[in-house]
């Protein structure tokens, strides 16, 4: 059994050795593990075989091999320092791309380079900064909507999903933001689980063929796409849509707008694109952030008090506006912790361009690579007591002690989110709000969840809520 030695440092990897394999059956592997708890089984890889570990699954001719690793100094460099030799060519990706179009999410080589080089403007701090108004708003608006909740008890998931969403399709939208809600409402959902289904799946069959999948997903498909061109078109025809004073313009307005003597500007089919992966990309990861620090904080009375101190020290009654993210060090630090313990994205593939040494084992050309935030984030190297919610994980002391891999919620590298700001904001921004109003006390205390597109729970996350005395 390998020790917690941190891969590239531990003398028990032989230089350029293949990777051990974790136990699996000898027909199928670790098929039946990786259905039923991906997250559990890639937990146990890295503790009964070390940093770099391959996974089979699957019968033989359809079986998979998943090169896993899970060091912060390995995922930097699958990431970061030789990010060009690990691409998102692998089959998962190319489903995403198919239903949710080719954005920034999705979109490779100069495809990538040209939107990242429109994009980025948009996305400055002064540019994001401008968007706390519309999280406020969508935060009072759903605290509003608690003051009937039953018994005192919201499911903050499917709370803090639909506030997500209400926020980002303001912040895309500006007042057409009600035309898209109920459409993602409807269609995400179908969507997201055919694409699960076929990116797991050994072997597909053509979209193009009329089962009740492909047809029920088409469907959805369409839907999501028409609500999206409609409004851009209508965007394009009349300008900005109206929305409340003080608000930051649009973001699809800003998007119909960009260009640059090198690189043109986006035509109909690629804004589509941008807004459906900012649609999929900007409400469910912070919806995730955002309950797991509700849950985590109702399951700590004494922590939750500590941040609703900073809260009405620093805001008072008063809105919190974008300046406030560096007044709640606290908060922030909440928030962080969160994020390790329940990060948004769980898992990261990739797919190794050329034969690869990572930690002193061979990753063969053309192999499908996983990152596992879910298992860095956990790796008793980084973080003593792993599974204790800690925020003092999160000083700039403890930070920058630690590699900067350990922690990489938003990925990393050249391809690193480029809305990490934004979701900082909103999340904290939110919180804020939600805490000076509410306590909190779990209903569910444990909550199971599972790897999606983005970290899935498996039931709901129910808590108490009663409103803050004063």
């Amino acid at each position: 059994m390998a020790t917690d030695k941190i891969a590239g440092t531990g003398a028990d990897a032989g230089a350029g050795t293949a990777p051990p394999g974790l136990a699996g059956l000898p027909l199928l592997g670790s098929l039946a593990d990786l259905k039923a708890d991906s997250l559990g089984t890639y937990l146990r890889a890295r503790r009964e075989e070390g940093d770099v570990v391959r996974i089979t699954a699957g019968p033989p001719g359809l079986r998979a091999e998943l090169y896993c690793v899970f060091s912060a100094e390995g995922a930097q460099q699958v990431l970061a320092s030789e990010s060009a030799n690990f691409r998102k060519d692998n089959s998962f990706y190319q489903e995403v791309r198919e239903s949710f179009g080719n954005g920034l999410l999705t979109s490779q080589d100069e495809d990538y380079l040209r939107q990242r080089r429109l994009v980025q403007p948009l996305f400055t701090r002064r540019r994001v900064d401008g968007y706390a108004h519309a999280v406020a708003a969508e935060t009072h608006s759903t605290l509003t909507s608690w003051e009937e909740a039953t018994d005192g008890i919201v499911d903050v998931c499917d709370e803090m999903t639909h506030l997500a969403l209400r926020a980002v399709a303001r912040i895309l939208f500006g007042a057409d933001v009600d035309a898209t809600v109920d459409v993602v409402d409807r269609s995400f959902p179908i969507i997201t689980e055919y694409v699960l289904r076929r990116g797991y799946s050994p072997a597909n069959i053509p979209r193009s063929w009329p089962t009740p999948g492909n047809r029920r997903a088409a469907a959805a498909m369409d839907e999501l796409y028409g609500v999206c061109d409609r409004i851009i078109a209508e965007r394009r025809r009349v300008g900005p849509a109206g929305g409340d004073g003080g608000e930051a313009e649009d973001l699809l307005t800003l998007l119909a707008a960009a260009q640059s003597s090198h690189d043109g500007a986006f035509d109909a089919g690629e804004l589509r694109d941008q807004v459906l992966i900012f649609l999929l990309a900007g409400h469910e990861t912070t919806a995730t952030s955002l309950a797991f620090a509700l849950h985590l904080l109702a399951l700590h009375p004494d922590l939750q008090a500590r941040a609703r101190e900073e809260i009405s020290r620093v805001l008072g009654y008063r809105t919190p506006q974008a300046a406030d993210l560096d007044r709640l060090p606290y908060l922030t630090r909440v928030l962080k912790e969160a994020m390790r313990l329940y990060p948004a994205a769980p898992v990261i593939g990739r797919r190794a361009v050329a034969a690869t040494e990572v930690g002193g084992r061979v990753v063969p050309a053309g192999a499908d690579v996983i990152l596992a935030p879910w298992v860095t984030h956990r790796h008793p190297a980084y973080w003593p007591d792993p599974d204790r919610f800690d925020p003092e994980r999160f000083t700039a002391e403890a930070e920058a002690a630690r590699p900067r891999y350990a922690w990489f919620p938003f990925g990393g590298g050249p391809r690193a989110c480029i809305g990490q700001h934004f979701s900082m904001l909103e999340s904290v921004l939110a919180l804020a709000i939600v805490l000076r109003e509410y306590t909190f006390e779990a209903v569910d205390e444990v909550v199971p969840v599972s790897a999606g597109i983005t970290l899935r729970t498996r039931g709901p996350v129910r808590c108490r809520i009663r409103r803050v005395a004063g």
